[in-house]
C-alpha cells in the first residue's frame, strides 16, 4: 500500500513538472503587454549584472559564467510562455553555477561566499517561481518551491557545508513568499473570471426567461382571440342545421362533429391557459397579477389608439399621429400585436426622452401594416430606469409571430425610431377591380418617413 502510494506521488510529481506545455502570461487588462516588458528588462539585468559577479567574485571563465548568465537570464524569459521549463532552466543554471564555483573557489571560500545561491541567480529564480505561480495549479507551486529548498540542502551536502547557508536560507524564504503572493494573484484572477461568466451565464438567462415570458403573456393574451374564433364556429356548426329545410343526416352528423372538435378545442385552450397563468394566479395578496377585471376586459385593438395617445399626452410628451392608407378590419391579432407595439414604444420614450416629441405612424397597406414610432430628443435629465431593459424583445417578439420584422435604433440627428411591418394575412393572389391578378408587394406601398431601418441590438431598451 506504502509502495503504491509513494508510486502514484512520483506520478503525480512526474505529470506536473515534467511538462513543456506552452501557458502564456495573459495580458495585463489596464497594462497590456507593459509587465512582459519589465520581466524582459529584468531579465537583461539579471544576465548583465550576473556575469561580472561570477567572474569578478567566482574567478570563473567568461565562457562559462557568461553561460550560466544566459541560462538565468533565458529562464525569466522562458517562463513568460512556459513557466515549468523556464523554472528547471533556472535551476539547472544554479546548480551548475554552484559547483563551478566550489570547483574554482574551493569549499571554504564558497561555504563563506554568497553560495550556492548567487544575487542574480537568487532574482532570476524569485521571477521564475512568481511566474510559474501565477499560471499553474496550486499544487505545482508548491512542489517546485519544495524542490527549490531540497535542491539547495543537496547542493550544500554534497559539498561538504555542514551548515545551511545564509543565501539558502534567504532564497528558501523569499521563494515562500514570492510563490504565495503568485498563489493569491492566481486565485483572485480566477476568481474574477468565474465572476464574468457566472454574470454572462445571469445576464443571458435574464433574457432567455424575459423572452419566455413575453411569449407567455402574448400566448395569454392570443388565447381570447382564438377562444372567440372556436366559439363562433361552434355556435355556427350549432345552428346550421336549423337554416336548412330537412337536412339530411350526413351533413347533421359532419356538423355535430365540427362543433365537438370546436368544443374540445376550447377546452384544451382553457387548459394551456391555465397553465400559462400558474405563475402569476388571481390572488388578492398578488401585486403582479391582474384583477378581475383585467381578466375578462377585451383585448385592445387600433381603435383604442387615440385613447392611448390622449394618456400619454396627459403624462407631458407631445404625440402626433399620422395614419395614410385605408382603414380596413384587420385580423385580432395584428390589431392587438400593432397596439401592443404602439403602447411598448410610447412607454420606452416617457421613461427614458422625458419631454420630447413623439410621432406615431400607421400605414395600411392592401398586404400589411407599417408601424412607426420616433422621437426626438429629450428635453429634461433622463432619470435612472427601473425597467428591465428587454421592451423591444417582447415587440420583436409580436412581429416575428405574425411573420413580420421590427427594428430599433437611434436615429442620426438624435432621438430614436422603432418601426415594425406586420403582414396581413391575404390570398397569394388578389384580382383586382379591372380582373387582373395582382401580385403582393409591399414596397410599392406608401410608408411613413424615411424607409432606412436602423440596426437593432436586442438588449438595448432606450427610447
Amino acid at each position: 500500500m506504502i509502495v503504491r502510494r509513494v508510486r502514484a506521488g512520483l506520478g503525480v510529481l512526474r505529470d506536473d513538472l515534467c511538462t513543456l506545455r506552452v501557458d502564456p502570461l495573459p495580458p495585463s487588462v489596464w497594462l497590456r503587454w507593459l509587465p512582459h516588458g519589465v520581466v524582459c528588462l529584468a531579465a537583461l539585468g539579471i544576465m548583465l549584472g550576473g556575469l561580472p559577479q561570477l567572474q569578478d567574485n567566482g574567478h570563473l571563465g567568461f565562457g562559462a559564467a557568461f553561460a550560466i548568465a544566459v541560462a538565468q537570464g533565458g529562464a525569466t524569459v522562458l517562463a513568460l510562455w512556459r513557466p515549468v521549463p523556464g523554472w528547471w532552466l533556472s535551476m539547472a543554471g544554479s546548480v551548475v553555477g554552484a559547483l563551478l564555483l566550489r570547483a574554482e573557489l574551493g569549499p571554504e571560500v564558497a561555504g563563506r561566499s554568497v553560495w550556492p545561491w548567487t544575487a542574480a541567480g537568487i532574482i532570476a529564480h524569485l521571477l521564475v517561481l512568481l511566474l510559474l505561480a501565477l499560471r499553474v495549479p496550486t499544487r505545482v507551486s508548491a512542489e517546485a518551491l519544495v524542490l527549490t529548498g531540497l535542491v539547495s540542502w543537496l547542493v550544500e551536502g554534497v559539498s561538504g557545508n555542514s551548515d545551511y547557508g545564509s543565501s539558502s536560507v534567504l532564497t528558501v524564504c523569499l521563494s515562500a513568499i514570492v510563490v504565495v503572493l503568485g498563489m493569491a494573484l492566481r486565485g483572485r484572477r480566477e476568481a474574477r473570471a468565474e465572476l464574468g461568466r457566472q454574470t454572462t451565464l445571469t445576464a443571458e438567462e435574464r433574457a432567455r426567461r424575459t423572452v419566455l415570458e413575453e411569449r407567455s403573456r402574448i400566448a395569454r393574451e392570443l388565447h381570447d382571440v382564438v377562444a372567440h374564433h372556436m366559439s363562433v364556429i361552434s355556435i355556427q356548426a350549432q345552428v346550421a342545421p336549423h337554416l336548412v329545410k330537412d337536412p339530411p343526416e350526413e351533413l347533421k352528423e359532419n356538423l355535430a362533429g365540427i362543433r365537438q372538435n370546436a368544443l374540445e378545442a376550447l377546452g384544451e385552450l382553457r387548459r394551456v391557459l391555465g397553465v400559462l397563468r400558474a405563475e402569476h394566479p388571481d390572488r388578492p395578496d398578488d401585486p403582479d397579477a391582474p384583477d378581475g377585471d383585467a381578466l375578462h376586459a377585451p383585448q385592445p385593438t387600433l381603435d383604442r389608439i387615440d385613447a392611448l395617445v390622449e394618456n400619454t399626452r396627459a403624462a407631458g410628451l407631445t404625440v402626433n399621429v399620422q395614419v395614410k392608407g385605408e382603414r380596413r378590419p384587420l385580423p385580432p391579432g395584428v390589431e392587438l400585436s400593432a397596439y401592443r407595439i404602439v403602447q411598448e414604444a410610447l412607454s420606452n420614450v416617457l421613461r427614458h426622452a422625458p419631454g420630447a416629441t413623439v410621432t406615431v405612424g400607421l400605414v395600411h397597406h392592401r398586404f400589411g401594416l407599417d408601424v412607426k414610432v420616433v422621437n426626438s430628443r429629450p428635453k429634461r435629465r433622463v432619470p435612472p430606469s427601473p425597467g428591465a431593459g428587454h421592451g423591444l424583445l417582447g415587440m420583436r417578439e409580436r412581429a416575428m409571430m405574425l411573420g413580420g420584422s421590427l427594428a430599433a435604433g437611434p436615429r442620426s440627428g438624435g432621438g430614436y425610431e422603432v418601426v415594425a411591418y406586420i403582414p396581413v394575412p391575404t390570398p397569394a393572389d388578389v384580382p383586382d377591380g379591372d380582373g387582373t391578378v395582382r401580385t403582393p408587394d409591399p414596397a410599392s406601398e406608401p410608408s411613413v418617413g424615411p424607409t432606412t431601418r436602423p440596426p437593432t441590438d436586442p438588449k438595448d431598451d432606450t427610447a
